[in-house]
């Protein structure tokens, strides 16, 4: 028995946008704003541009290899076990990450009605460390009970999400302050340097788009999957824009005791930005809007995360790089049920640790390095599959060039700690896992991704948006984008193994 082909466009549709708009609009838009003004709506503009090309990217591979967990065994196509098992590795923390964020999300959001669950300085108290573990077990039953259950539950629950999530956005447009837009500092108060420093923030709610080739085993045709990622990138894009104005001119600085015009401060509204503005606003029928969307939105992306997270295990267990038992299947409901329960109990233990101690921000910025590590190598893989004989025109090698200089940036432009601390976890579970199920093959292979992302934490440390200020914002984005281009991206696809497979092998 193997998984069931039952998504179709619509669903997948539904599932990314759903998935996708979560933490992000609330936590990452008051981040952004902090650190370009009202010009976190260009960032959110150009983080999408930067997006696409790294969704095209899913497009192909999603096409050629539409299995489980499919972004987390491409590499093993082209450059074998050793650097599959860092891709994987990036990107199963970058997933570990997520749930835990939308439950404290959660939190935050139930917090308004019962005010037990957040400090005053904005982070879960114990008792909201403990309703974290509570919701992501939560999660579970939402994906257990089989593929067509999961996505009639999630269409009916995610039409209903984005109608309030719109709703809600153009309410905070209507009780707006437009003067923000060109006051106190003008649209760009920090320049264009503030604009690139905010798109980091979100890229992390552009990310959801890769859990759409995750359940490439569940879907009924690979065009389906090209077809809906265009479109989910388009429709959370939209949203995404709605709510930058809406945060930016909804923003009254009296009522949320911040000095008019002092946009640094912003991310220091406690708990979640959107619902304090609207109860210090005393908006009305919005503050109970807000709260609402504070409480599902989260808990939908949460529970969506969680079931392509565990594809991820899957895939890893197919990979052999962790246990076996992973790919075991549910008889009943044809669920990789182990490793759904393992990835719910590590979320669980994560959630609790993080809780008491680094922001929603710093849990953000973590999860979007080790995601973009992971996203860096399917521009490499693209390459070395035209180069091994797959059909790939100019116009998809720009492309390619293009997703990887996105993924680059977005690295560096993440700063310091976070891009150490992403590449310390991802390089110690590789190590430990390695030993562990004796991973050896395609070593050489993978010295090239090892190095870049060694790479990426020097510029971090000596650049301006890292621990030292040796190299400017300008020249340090330059040297990024011209060694990744000239050096490692080269470099990656000349390290592909010679008998590159172009297409899925269920049995790899």
């Amino acid at each position: 028995m193997g998984l069931k082909r039952s998504l179709k466009f619509r669903d997948l549709v539904i599932l990314g946008i759903a998935g996708a708009i979560g933490t992000g609009v609330f936590f990452s838009n008051a981040g952004m704003a902090a650190a370009a003004g009202p010009g976190v709506i260009l960032a959110w503009i150009i983080g999408a541009i930067m997006y696409l090309f790294v969704a095209l990217t899913y497009m192909e591979l999603g096409q050629a290899y539409p299995e489980a967990g499919g972004p987390s065994r491409y590499s093993l196509y082209t450059h074998g076990r050793t650097t599959n098992m860092l891709t994987a590795f990036a990107d199963l923390v970058w997933y570990l990450f997520i749930p835990p964020i939308e439950a404290l999300a959660t939190v935050e959001g139930i917090n308004y009605f019962w005010p037990h669950l957040i400090a005053s300085g904005g982070n879960p108290t114990v008792l909201g460390g403990v309703a974290g573990i509570i919701l992501v077990l939560l999660f579970l039953p939402f994906n257990y009970y089989g593929i067509k259950a999961f996505a009639r539950t999630t269409n009916f629950i995610g039409v209903i999400k984005v109608a309030l999530y719109v709703l809600a956005a153009i309410g905070f447009i209507t009780m707006a302050h437009f003067g923000n837009l060109v006051h106190f500092g003008g649209f760009t108060p920090f320049g264009i340097r503030g604009v690139w420093t905010a798109i980091p923030l979100a890229m992390f709610a552009f990310g959801g788009i890769r859990m759409i080739p995750d359940y490439g085993g569940e879907i009924t045709s690979p065009k389906e999957m090209a077809r809906s990622i265009v479109w989910v990138v388009l429709g959370q894009t939209i949203i995404y824009i709605l709510f930058a104005l809406a945060f930016v001119v909804a923003l009254n600085w009296s009522t949320v005791h911040l000095h008019p015009g002092a946009w640094a401060s912003v991310s220091s509204i406690p708990g979640n930005p959107f619902l304090v503005m609207a109860h210090a606003g005393n908006y009305g029928w919005l503050i109970g809007l807000t709260a609402v969307v504070a409480i599902l939105g989260p808990f939908v992306t949460g529970y969506i995360y969680q079931g392509s997270g565990s594809r991820i295990l899957y895939a890893m267990s197919r990979s052999g790089i962790v246990s076996r038992r992973l790919q075991q299947l549910n008889q009943d409901y044809a669920v990789p049920a182990w490793a759904l329960i393992v990835f719910t109990i590590t979320g669980a233990i994560v959630a609790f640790i993080a809780a008491p101690f680094p922001s929603i921000y710093a849990l953000i910025s973590d999860a979007v390095v080790a995601g973009y590590l992971g996203f860096s190598v399917n521009p490499v893989v693209m390459m070395a599959r035209y180069r091994s004989g797959a059909s790939g025109s100019f116009g998809k090698q720009v492309i390619a060039v293009l997703a990887f200089v996105a993924a680059s940036l977005v690295v560096y432009w993440s700063g310091w700690p976070s891009v150490p601390y992403a590449v310390i976890l991802v390089f110690l579970a590789a190590v430990i896992f390695g030993v562990i199920y004796k991973v050896k093959q395609g070593f050489v292979q993978a010295l090239w991704y090892i190095a870049y992302m060694l790479f990426l934490v020097l510029m971090t440390y000596i650049g301006s948006v890292g621990a030292k200020t040796l190299v400017s914002f300008n020249v340090g984005s330059l040297i990024v984008v011209v060694v990744s281009v000239l050096l490692f991206l080269p470099w990656g696809v000349g390290s592909r193994i010679k008998d590159v497979h172009l297409t899925s092998e269920e049995s790899a």
